[in-house]
């Protein structure tokens, strides 16, 4: 196994961490027999950075069950995740960590993130509940031991996120097809520069860019290097870059577990081939010839009068044709706020105002590329699915 360190608190963190959201499961229920057998043996190949949330339906309560049972408590990286959507007082969160320590059996996090902190006045909300001093009793008491947060908006609020608090650490999502989405490889970069670990989730865009390339993109990696398998290809582009200081992969299978902890006993930045760096060009554009808008993320178009995210909106779509429609759907609802009843970004909200055709480079028809968003993006069920998942998420 490969680390990076911490640069902050010196931890060595492996480059492989064990993100908590998919654990097998029976039907509803987290499968706690296989997903022992998961934890216990990437622990002894040396994965050490496990991440789950509050939100994560179980996650905690059964990590924390076999954390316990296993004696791996002084051999881990803990993380977990304040739920902002629950944060209305001060009160709130010290109820909430509260029971996040004792879904985990621990009395101490070692990586602690505002989950899903996607813009400043957010964050601007919180400081007047009391968040700053929260923080700080809680480094001080040793119960939080690194702060951060994890990231689902535009290029631009990352920015002033990173700028805004003394982080120790930040989570984005990234990937070889995400290099100008959300925070993208700019925001890597200054985080970077700032002196914060990056740790990245999605680095397959769910398991997509492993079982869901176009057979023209899998034909090029084929033809670069046969051995290797799509879901290697890319956690090899993300470990190549000397930024990236863990990768989260949701592994639930065996199989999975031992073909990213091989790849990571040999992955160094800067590791990557002419012709290697050739076929990712090659799949990238492969994928890219297939949007049905051509959006690259630039931000120009923004803000929006009414809060649309409009690059979100657009590459979610873009993903809903490339990817799947589940995955589309999937990254509509977080990059939108449609999970979060305070936030609302999504492409309904456009009153068509027309000032962002006026900035967009690509000279994209934007009013009538939202119409197509909010056709296949927000069909008849939607808002009444949006209803259920926030209901359920409690």
């Amino acid at each position: 196994m490969q680390y990076r360190t911490d640069i902050k608190s010196g931890n060595e963190l492996s480059i492989i961490g064990f993100g908590c959201m998919r654990f097998p499961r029976n039907l509803t229920q987290i499968d706690i027999n296989r997903t022992e057998r998961l934890i216990v043996e990437a622990v002894r190949k040396g994965v050490n950075y496990f991440d789950t949330a509050y939100i994560y339906g179980g996650s905690e309560d059964v990590l924390g069950q076999i954390i316990e049972r296993n004696k791996l408590r002084d051999d881990i990286f803990l993380a977990t995740k304040l739920p902002l959507g629950k944060c209305n007082t001060y009160s709130d969160f010290d109820e909430l960590f509260q029971k996040q320590l004792e879904r985990l059996r621990t009395n101490y996090i070692d990586y602690y993130l505002m989950h899903n902190l996607s813009d400043t006045k957010l964050w601007n909300g919180l400081c007047e509940l009391g968040i700053e001093k929260w923080i700080a009793e809680k480094k001080m008491s040793g119960q939080i031991r690194n702060i951060g947060f994890s990231f689902h908006g535009i290029h631009d609020e990352f920015i002033k996120l990173v700028d805004i608090y003394d982080w120790d650490f930040c989570q984005i999502q990234y990937n070889y097809i995400n290099t100008n989405y959300q925070a993208g490889t700019a925001g890597l970069k200054k985080a970077a520069e700032k002196g914060l670990s990056v740790i990245v989730m999605e680095p397959l865009l769910g398991g997509k860019l492993a079982n869901g390339l176009p057979k023209k993109a899998v034909a090029q990696f084929k033809a670069a290097n046969n051995l290797l398998t799509p879901a290697v290809w890319a956690l090899r582009w993300l470990w190549n870059q000397k930024e990236v200081t863990v990768v989260l992969s949701g592994m639930n299978e065996i199989h999975q577990l031992v073909e990213n902890c091989e790849t990571a006993e040999n992955a160094i930045p800067e590791m990557l081939a002419k012709t290697e760096e050739d076929a990712y060009k090659s799949v990238i554009k492969i994928i890219n010839d297939t949007y049905k808008i051509p959006c690259t993320g630039c931000d120009y178009c923004m803000p929006c009068p009414q809060n649309v995210n409009i690059p979100a909106c657009f590459a979610a779509y873009n993903v809903s044709y490339t990817i799947g429609m589940l995955s589309g759907i999937q990254q509509y609802m977080t990059s939108t706020g449609a999970t979060d009843p305070r936030k609302n970004y999504a492409a309904s909200n456009c009153k068509e105002c027309g000032k962002c055709e006026k900035k967009c480079p690509q000279h994209i028809y934007i009013i009538k590329s939202m119409k197509d968003v909010v056709n296949r993006m927000e069909p008849f069920w939607f808002n009444a699915m949006m209803k259920i998942f926030i209901k359920l998420r409690g």
